[in-house]
């Protein structure tokens, strides 16, 4: 009997090149952020290896492949190596695995204010469709009502509708972050986050207030300290620290990209970390050397999260029932060296 030769896929182009998954997409799909002589190289082996583009529901050794696209407000790419970009990278590699074809496209400003659909949807180019970070509220409305395809949200949450939302724990991360603290003798603890800047941000200072509040430790009003303004969280819209005039002990960060900003200016008043104030941190992003500091954490699981998503997404596109929601997906708590033991708290 015939062996039946095995679909090539974007994986095996990238190992034959030494190149990332990643940049394979980009090069064969035609976007940006690969030279033209590397996309010259990835197509040229792809066609000498007979690897076929998925082009909607063909059949690839008896599985459905589909073209997938990711959708990202420019603002949450804001600020440096987003975490975002990295959220995107995790679902692509899982789409590879699955034989299916990942489209990017960035949601301009513009765009999401004049509600002008993306050319991955008027260009009939994609089969179904993940969102990457929130864009304005009523985009996500528009584009439920607009995109007439399967889709996703991922690292956001939107009640109002009914659409599967992927989520990291916000709420008990934090929470265990507090509880961390706590049990390192910290009682004066201050939250830094714009409440209701975003979901996320909101769950997490609930879980911070919860944990507080099972210790019956007060939280003072300038206790939840201000990041950025309410409608976003680009580079230019995070804000000068308003610092209590008593200082915690330590502060829980709603993200790590503030946790460094902190880690900064504190260190601009003559504050160590941490030696004089502790802090933690949310994501487990980006890397040390960006913070400036090595940030006790809780890390995301980015892996489970593109991977819960697309499975969604997929069963949509197949035309199977799916129990839409908002799933939570559980991440870690990660020591590292931002947080001090104190006596007499």
């Amino acid at each position: 009997m015939a062996k039946i030769r095995k679909a090539v896929t974007m994986s095996d182009i990238a190992k034959r090149m030494d190149v990332s998954t990643v940049t394979v997409s980009k090069a064969l799909s035609g976007q940006k952020g690969v030279s033209e002589e590397v996309r010259e190289q990835i197509i040229a082996l792809a066609r000498e290896m007979g690897y076929k583009m998925p082009r909607g529901k063909e059949e690839n050794d008896g599985k459905e492949s589909f073209r997938i696209g990711v959708l990202m407000p420019s603002s949450a790419l804001a600020t440096f190596d987003s975490f975002y970009w990295r959220l995107y990278q995790a679902v692509s590699e899982k789409a590879m695995e699955k034989n299916c074809f990942t489209g990017y496209e960035s949601l301009s400003e513009e765009a999401i204010a004049q509600r002008i659909l993306p050319r991955l949807i008027t260009d009939k180019m994609v089969d179904g469709l993940i969102v990457i970070g929130r864009p304005e509220k009523g985009y996500a409305d528009f584009l439920k009502e607009r995109a007439g395809m399967p889709l996703v949200f991922l690292d956001f949450y939107d009640a109002s509708l009914d659409v599967d939302c992927f989520i990291s724990d916000s709420f008990y991360g934090t929470y265990l972050l507090t509880r961390y603290l706590q049990s390192k003798g910290h009682q004066k603890i201050a939250f830094v986050g714009t409440l209701y800047a975003t979901e996320s941000i909101t769950d997490r200072y609930l879980g911070f207030q919860k944990a507080m509040m099972e210790k019956g430790l007060e939280i003072p009003k300038d206790y939840q300290i201000p990041d950025r303004g309410v409608e976003g969280g680009t580079s230019e819209n995070y804000l000068e620290f308003a610092f209590p005039k008593k200082m915690p002990t330590a502060f829980v960060c709603n993200c790590d990209f503030t946790a460094g900003l902190l880690i900064k200016q504190l260190k601009a008043k003559g504050l160590r970390v941490p030696e004089d104030v502790s802090v933690t941190g949310f994501d487990n992003y980006p890397p040390e050397r960006e913070l400036g500091a090595a940030v006790t954490t809780y890390a995301v699981d980015l892996q489970a999260m593109a991977s819960a998503a697309l499975k969604s997404l997929m069963k949509q596109m197949k035309g199977e029932r799916v129990k839409l929601g908002i799933h939570v997906i559980e991440g870690t708590l990660i020591e590292k060296e931002s947080v001090a033991t104190i006596a007499n708290a």
